[in-house]
C-alpha cells in the first residue's frame, strides 16, 4: 500500500480516500490513507523513502494515525517483488515496528499488523492481473 497508486480501487471497502500530501509518488512523497467506515481505524500517514522500478522494489514507513494503535510509533517496510516460476508474484516484505517508549509489541500484535498487508497485497495482485496496464 505504501506506494500503490490504485488503493481504492483495488479495497474500495477498506479505503475511503488516499490524499497526496507532499511529493509526486517518488521517494518523499506522504500520503494519508484515509480508512473507509465500519474499518476501526480512520487514517495512517505513509512516507516513500524508495521506489525502484527496475529492481521491483519499495520502502516506506507508516508514521501517524491511529492505524497504528498506541503502542507502535512507527513501521518502515521493504518490500521486494520479484515473478514466481508458476505465474503471480513473490513479495518478500520486511517490517520493522518501532514502539512508543519502553511498549512491548507482541508477536500476536505484529501478526495482526502482516495479516492486514497481506491481504491488501493479495488484492492488488489480483487487481493488476486484471488489469495489466494500471
Amino acid at each position: 500500500m505504501g506506494v500503490f497508486t490504485h488503493e481504492m480501487e483495488v479495497v474500495p471497502h477498506a479505503i475511503k480516500s488516499v490524499e497526496v500530501l507532499e511529493g509526486d509518488g517518488g521517494p518523499g512523497t506522504i500520503k494519508k490513507i484515509n480508512f473507509a467506515d465500519g474499518m476501526g481505524i480512520t487514517y495512517v500517514k505513509h512516507k516513500v523513502h524508495t521506489l525502484d522500478k527496475q529492481n521491483r522494489s519499495t520502502s516506506y514507513s507508516a508514521f501517524e494515525g491511529d492505524a497504528l494503535g498506541e503502542k507502535i510509533e512507527k513501521t518502515t517496510e521493504e518490500n521486494k517483488f520479484d515473478p514466481a516460476p508458476n505465474g503471480g508474484t513473490i513479495i518478500k516484505i520486511t517490517t520493522k515496528f518501532h514502539s512508543v517508549g519502553d511498549a512491548v509489541i507482541t508477536e500476536e500484535e505484529m501478526k495482526k499488523v502482516m495479516e492486514s498487508r497481506a491481504q491488501v497485497y493479495r488484492a492488488v495482485e489480483q487487481y493488476l492481473v486484471a488489469n495489466p496496464d494500471a
